[in-house]
């Protein structure tokens, strides 16, 4: 059976970056490796043991295109209007926290933060099937 293990953005700006999903999110680097014209940066925290991995493209100059087909990445926190709070005060952009039922039962509490990058970031109440 398969384990996933990472998912993979690329940012412009690693000091940046790394800064935003530490100061968000907690995730700290758990390896760096430079390569000839680009970087792998993993983040990782003691709550999973699934990775963020940060590439840098030395070449790359301006933003990047996210296109419509990227989604967003998603965490699981237990007091969400705290977290909410918290991000908003540090002057992330956040989206307005919203409730989402599924079937008139609650399904989802969420809203979602942008990274430097313009990459989603969804932040959930931890419960249900988002653990």
């Amino acid at each position: 059976m398969a384990k996933m293990i990472h998912s993979m953005i690329r940012v412009q700006d690693e000091e940046r970056s790394v800064a935003f999903y530490e100061q968000a999110f907690d995730l700290k680097v758990a390896g760096r490796y430079p390569f000839d014209g680009f970087t792998l940066i993993y983040l990782a925290n003691e709550e999973t043991g699934f990775e963020l991995e940060l590439t840098t493209n030395a070449s790359k100059t301006g933003d990047y295109d996210l296109g419509d087909g990227y989604g967003h990445l998603a965490v699981s926190v237990d007091d969400v209007d705290a977290e909410h709070a918290r991000l908003a005060g540090l002057g992330y952009a956040v989206t307005d926290l919203r409730d989402f039922p599924f079937e008139g039962k609650p399904f989802a509490r969420f809203f979602f933060v942008t990274d430097p990058d313009g990459y989603k970031v969804e932040v959930m109440k931890r419960f249900g099937r988002f653990q």
